[in-house]
């Protein structure tokens, strides 16, 4: 799977149902482009269309069960590898990483709201 699948799997996991012209703009792809990304994923069963109950104009991809336990067995993969990775660091790395964290925490948020914010 692409990393902007993957992403794009993520982004509908993490905020629902969305346009597929608001995926692209957060994948940073073109909607023609999202729109056979989309195609692909919804063959693949992990992602279906929907209308919009409050606009019948508009079409929703969501996430579908597949969709969503992919993304948690990509997310458990993920927590596994770095576990086995920080294991193999001294007590003050892992203290450094600890310190961490609120930075990089606000980082992610900061991202997000960019990210929300460019739609």
């Amino acid at each position: 799977m692409s990393l902007t699948s993957a992403a794009t799997l993520a982004t509908l996991d993490r905020t629902g149902p969305r346009r597929i012209t608001d995926l692209a703009v957060i994948a940073g792809v073109t909607q023609p482009a999202m729109t056979v990304l989309v195609r692909v994923m919804e063959e693949s069963g992990l992602v279906e269309r929907r209308g919009d109950p409050s606009d019948k104009r508009v079409t929703l991809a969501c996430l579908t069960e597949a969709g969503a336990s992919y993304v948690r067995a990509r997310r458990q993969a993920g927590v596994q590898a770095y576990a086995g990775l920080i294991d193999k660091l001294t007590d003050d790395e892992v203290d450094a990483l600890v310190a961490a964290l609120p930075a990089l925490q606000h980082l992610a948020e900061l991202d997000s709201q960019d990210r929300e914010g460019s739609k």
